[in-house]
C-alpha cells in the first residue's frame, strides 16, 4: 500500500525563519490558505498532534485504543462531542480549518483529500489530538544534530510495519513509524533527546534493519516523501500517530476525518512541558 505523498513546505524561507514562526501566525497562515504543506520544522520548541475524528459511538472505544497503545497514540487532547474547539491547546484554535490538509472516510477505505472540514463537519463528532514526533525534533536539532528530511525541504517518511498493536473494540491494526537516519553518534543522542518528550512518542521502537519489522524497502515510504540516507547512516524508527488511520480503515465507520499525514496541528502548548500542562486522560464519554 503506498499512499500519495504529501506536500514539502509551501514557504520559501530558511529553517531558522521557519522555526520562529508562531503557532498562532502558522495556524492562521494555514486558514488563509497561504501554508499549505509539511509542519515540520515549523514552530519549533511546541507541541504539534495528529488528529482523529470520529462519531461518538466510536469515542469509547477509540480512546481505550489510545490508553492501550500509548506509545503510537499519546493523547494530547479530547473535544467535546460536536465541538472543533480544544481550549487547553489553543484558544483561538479550530479543528475544521486549522490543519492544511484532512481526509475524509465515508465507510470506507477510501477518502477525500479536503483542506477544509467545516461544510461536512456533524454535531456527533469527537476530536482526538495525539502527539506528533514533530513535537521532538527542534530538541534534537538544538543538540546540534542535523534532521535530513528537513534539510532537504522533504516530509518525514513514515512506513506499516508488522508490529501489531493491541486491540480494543473495534480498533485494531499494525503498527505505523516514521523514520530518521543520522549518522552512528548523532542517532544516539537524537535517542537520547526523543526519551524526554512521551506525549511525541518518546524513544524509538526500532533502530537498524527495516526489514525485521516488516518494511521491505526503506526507499519506498507508505507515506511522507522519500528519505535522504547518507553513506554509513543508521536508520532510526519512531512509533507514528499515522497508526490510527490503518484501525480506523479497519473499524470502516460511516464517517471519520484524519490529517494528511505530515500536515499536523500545531499547539500553542510548549513541548516540553506538555506532560506538566496538559491533561492527558479525559473521562471516558459515555454516548
Amino acid at each position: 500500500m503506498t499512499a500519495p505523498k504529501s506536500a514539502t513546505r509551501s514557504v520559501d524561507t530558511n529553517l531558522d525563519d521557519i522555526s520562529r514562526i508562531t503557532p498562532l501566525a502558522l495556524r492562521t497562515s494555514i486558514r488563509r490558505g497561504e501554508h499549505t504543506g509539511t509542519t515540520t520544522g515549523f514552530s519549533s520548541g511546541y507541541l504539534q498532534g495528529n488528529l482523529a475524528i470520529l462519531p461518538a459511538d466510536y469515542a469509547d472505544e477509540f480512546l481505550q485504543f489510545c490508553s492501550k497503545n500509548p506509545k503510537s497514540c499519546p493523547l494530547i487532547g479530547m473535544s467535546e462531542p460536536g465541538s472543533p474547539h480544544i481550549p487547553e491547546l489553543g484558544i483561538d484554535l479550530d479543528i475544521r480549518t486549522d490543519l492544511a490538509g484532512y481526509r475524509v472516510f465515508r465507510g470506507s477505505a477510501e477518502y477525500t483529500s479536503v483542506t477544509d472540514v467545516s461544510d461536512v463537519w456533524r454535531d456527533d463528532l469527537v476530536t482526538f489530538v495525539l502527539g506528533c514526533s514533530f513535537s521532538f525534533e527542534a530538541a534534537i536539532t538544538r543538540g546540534g544534530v542535523r534532521l535530513r528530511h528537513m534539510d532537504a525541504n522533504r516530509n518525514v517518511p513514515m512506513y506499516v510495519t508488522n508490529i501489531a498493536t493491541t486491540p480494543a473494540g473495534r480498533f485494531h491494526g499494525p503498527l505505523v513509524v516514521s523514520m530518521r537516519s543520522f549518522a552512528p553518534g548523532d542517532a544516539i543522542r537524537a535517542i537520547l533527546y526523543s526519551d524526554r518528550y512521551r506525549l511525541a512518542h518518546g524513544a524509538p521502537v526500532h533502530i537498524g534493519d527495516p526489514s525485521q519489522i516488516g518494511i521491505a524497502d526503506i526507499m519506498k515510504p507508505d507515506f511522507g516523501d522519500e528519505p535522504v540516507i547518507n553513506e554509513g547512516d543508521i536508520p532510526v524508527f519512531w512509533a507514528c500517530g499515522v497508526t490510527p488511520q490503518m484501525a480506523i480503515r479497519n473499524v470502516l465507520p460511516d464517517f471519520a476525518i484524519t490529517h494528511e499525514p505530515g500536515l499536523m496541528l500545531v499547539t500553542d502548548v510548549l513541548a516540553e512541558a506538555a506532560e506538566f500542562s496538559l491533561q492527558t486522560k479525559p473521562e471516558v464519554y459515555q454516548s
